[in-house]
């Protein structure tokens, strides 16, 4: 499928909406993927059962603290030279690009690069969301190392990482964005399309797509969206869309603390001034609670978007007064093994309580606000 600029816009809406509040905000990112389709032709998303097991993929991103890509600007330059960086620093020559996370401005970034290096973008992603840390990528967890990489800054500087854990690398890397305005782009995890195959979160940029036109169209009401949405999940491996509250903004407070958006939002019912929710933020929305229940917690998908538009609202959009809707969604098995909530389990952000399905914390029949 080649991707024209209606996809383009569709998958910044639909990533958006996938990445629970985090991978950056999509707005910059989608004017430069316009800007490189229209300079460079169009993309081509390809399966990655299209590829040879010897052809050589990489995953490209921005890593950094989102609240940062709306002060430094990206251009449409980085993801090519860090691209090149790579195969100068390697020697290998890259067959196509991957994303590292479908979320926000990171879906985009894959086709800035692969249209600047006339080479095809797979379709999915390391996450099926988004998530802060590199070891919580599905390619990590399936023992890829993300090293060698290279970083590239917003000056055009580059740096080499080699040889190092995925722990040392993730620390690495986020003390390199911060000492370089806060947002890096960087090419990771070069791999064989055979190895990718067994660890991708397959067909989630066509899944995106598909979002982003169903909340083009169907532009209104969040409440009404949900049922249009569910039958876009319905074949995908992700499970029910269940809404988990709806009012107003009250409070949010971050800060960029070690390279991440960390903090809390609060928010009040619209028919009950009572009924209050707080939202844990790491960059993604991490858990929704009432009073001192839990409502849904990472890795299953938190969501928030405009009540009166249903459009998604990453984190560092959220402000007071915004009238929003958060919507929960079971995320897909591969991140309920016990192997993956080893990193990507409540406990690795913090909490002192394991991972419960967001189906039995609020019921497999939820569809409606008013019943939490």
């Amino acid at each position: 499928m080649k991707l024209q600029d209606q996809h383009i816009q569709d998958l910044a809406s639909g990533a958006a909406f996938l990445a629970t509040g985090g991978g950056g905000d999509p707005y910059l990112s989608l004017l430069c993927a316009q800007q490189s389709i229209k300079q460079y032709d169009s993309v081509e998303l390809v399966s990655i059962d299209t590829l040879a097991d010897d052809a050589v993929i990489v995953a490209v991103g921005s890593v950094g603290a989102p609240t940062t890509s709306l002060e430094l600007l990206p251009s449409i330059d980085e993801p090519l030279l860090a691209i090149r960086a790579f195969e100068h620093h390697t020697g290998l020559s890259i067959d196509a690009v991957v994303s590292f996370e479908i979320g926000g401005g990171n879906s985009l970034i894959p086709i800035i690069a692969a249209a600047a290096a006339g080479i095809p973008v797979i379709d999915g992603d390391g996450m099926g969301r988004a998530l802060p840390e590199v070891q919580m990528m599905t390619y990590s967890i399936a023992g890829i190392s993300p090293t060698p990489s290279i970083a590239v800054d917003y000056a055009g500087d580059t740096i080499a990482f080699d040889g190092i854990s995925v722990l040392e690398y993730e620390q690495q890397i986020r003390e390199f964005s911060m000492a370089r305005g806060g947002m890096v782009t960087t090419v990771e995890f070069g791999m064989s399309a055979k190895e990718l195959r067994q660890c991708i979160v397959a067909d989630t940029v066509s899944l995106a797509i598909a979002i982003g036109e169903v909340l083009r169209l169907e532009r209104g009401n969040a409440l009404q969206l949900i049922n249009k949405l569910q039958h876009v999940f319905e074949p995908t491996s992700y499970g029910q869309l269940m809404v988990l509250f709806s009012g107003m903004v009250t409070d949010v407070a971050t800060s960029v603390i070690g390279g991440y958006d960390i903090g809390h939002a609060l928010l009040r019912a619209d028919d009950n001034a009572e009924q209050q929710v707080r939202v844990d933020i790491k960059n993604e929305y991490l858990t929704v609670w009432k009073g001192n229940r839990l409502l849904a917690s990472v890795p299953d998908l938190i969501t928030f978007v405009d009540t009166e538009t249903g459009q998604p609202i990453n984190s560092e959009r959220l402000s007071f007064g915004q009238r929003v809707t958060i919507i929960g969604i079971a995320c897909p098995p591969h991140f309920r093994t016990a192997v993956a909530l080893a990193v990507v389990g409540p406990k690795c952000f913090g909490f002192d309580f394991d991972f419960t399905p967001i189906e039995k914390l609020i019921g497999a029949d939820q569809t409606d606000s008013s019943r939490i």
